[in-house]
């Protein structure tokens, strides 16, 4: 209590003040150098003096910190035309990304097809592969298994050695903590609470970035796509199950645990249909794969069909749609207005620049008809402004994989170079 009465709002033994206690910017930002080199490679080839302008530091401190940067190997000076270049004095110079001063390996492992690719430090493709997967949950050892054999063949067609290789990203669907490398969830293990990046490591013998494969496929659109110049934009992706990757100011957003941003798994329905996570009533129960073949079964009388694939039931539920069958088509209209209600959702709580619908089912137009995305509009909030722009990207399966890349080149780079101090700081 006060002196004039009032009651007083501070927690006991906490120093007077108020605010947020934000870090000083020298101990939360990443070193200059790191900046620079990142700065290099998003640009593929950049003059010093442009280093310099867009960063906001002298020339001089540019050229001391670059200098120490291509000692390390990791950048080399490459000449570069001149505008209306007569040919005479010096040839212009600029900075590039060393490519071959690492290799990294990523991979996405899923219900349908594994997939694996390996780039070069400057984000060049050096090879990709894929193979079918095996139907239902995997023990670890046996998606280790998998894990390793895909490295070997990537690797072998690119012509490295495992020497050569500096770390994998990894893509796994489910709820994956990324920092302790735990998979606490996922459709294709048969265990919870599995630290399969340590399981992997351990077996391939060098480090293993994992994350969940939504957020994956964010990255790649964020390193090689178009979230590139986006501060904040979503990516929905929708095949076997429904997940979500959120861009905030550049940078992916998971969270406080890691663990947010699980589009599939917000409820839309109270007590409604099974969701393969063992919950009711979540989105992806009623937009996914198993989702329409679990309603074309029941829908079309397809009990009989139940063996065969997830994909050869869409195959012939698009194929019923497509022929004008009314129960076909309000199968997919059904999910559509779910879709359309989840995206919403996005909409209202996060306002993004761009939404990215990406993935397989992308082709299934009939799920994502122009009334479908039109009702976007009506279930977001009225402002009198326009609801963001809504793409499809339906990249294929190594899309997935190239997020993964995308992650174990940022590991590399930031284990190099983000622990370092600044020379211009010494």
């Amino acid at each position: 209590m006060n002196a004039d009465g009032s009651e007083s709002h501070r927690m006991g033994g906490e120093k007077p003040g108020c605010g947020p206690l934000i870090p000083a910017p020298t101990e939360s930002a990443r070193p200059l150098r790191q900046q620079i080199f990142e700065r290099v490679r998003a640009s593929g080839l950049l003059p010093r003096v442009h280093v310099a302008k867009e960063l906001g530091v002298s020339p001089a401190t540019v050229t001391t910190l670059t200098s120490e940067l291509i000692e390390l190997g990791l950048l080399e000076e490459i000449a570069a035309p001149r505008e209306a270049d007569t040919g005479r004095g010096r040839p212009a110079v600029a900075l590039g990304v060393r490519a071959a001063a690492h290799y990294v390996v990523g991979i996405k492992l899923s219900d349908r097809e594994h997939t694996a690719v390996i780039v070069d430090f400057a984000g060049n493709l050096i090879a990709d592969v894929a193979m079918p997967s095996k139907p239902g949950a995997l023990e670890l050892s046996a998606l280790v298994d998998v894990a390793e054999d895909l490295i070997q063949r990537v690797a072998a067609r690119a012509g490295l050695k495992a020497a050569q290789l500096s770390a994998v990203g990894l893509g796994i669907p489910g709820f994956v903590d990324c920092v302790l490398g735990v998979v606490h969830w996922s459709p294709i293990l048969s265990a919870r609470h599995v630290p399969l990046a340590a399981a992997v490591s351990a077996r391939i013998h060098m480090p293993i970035h994992i994350d969940n494969d939504a957020n994956l496929v964010t990255l790649a659109e964020l390193w090689f796509g178009a979230g590139r110049k986006l501060s904040d934009f979503a990516v929905v992706t929708i095949e076997h199950g429904v997940g979500m990757g959120f861009v905030l100011n550049h940078r992916i957003y998971r969270g406080a645990q890691g663990l947010g941003m699980e589009l599939g798994h917000t409820k839309v329905q109270l007590d409604g249909a099974l969701c393969r996570c063992g919950q009711r009533g979540c989105l992806e129960a009623y937009v996914a794969d198993y989702a329409l073949a679990r309603e074309a079964t029941t829908a079309l009388n397809w009990g009989a069909r139940e063996a065969q694939s997830v994909n050869i039931l869409l195959e012939s539920l698009y194929d019923h749609a497509k022929a004008g069958n009314p129960a076909a088509r309000s199968i997919f209209h059904r999910a559509g207005r779910f879709l359309a209600l989840g995206l919403a959702n996005v909409v209202n709580l996060f306002d993004p620049e761009l939404i990215i619908l990406s993935g397989e089912r992308m082709r299934y137009d009939y799920l994502y008809a122009n009334e479908t995305l039109a009702e976007i509009k009506a279930l977001a909030l009225n402002t009198g402004r326009p609801v963001p722009k809504i793409e499809i990207h339906a990249w294929g399966d190594l899309l997935w994989a190239h997020g993964a890349a995308a992650l174990a080149l940022s590991q590399v780079t930031e284990n190099i170079l983000g622990q370092s101090r600044d020379l211009a700081a010494q």
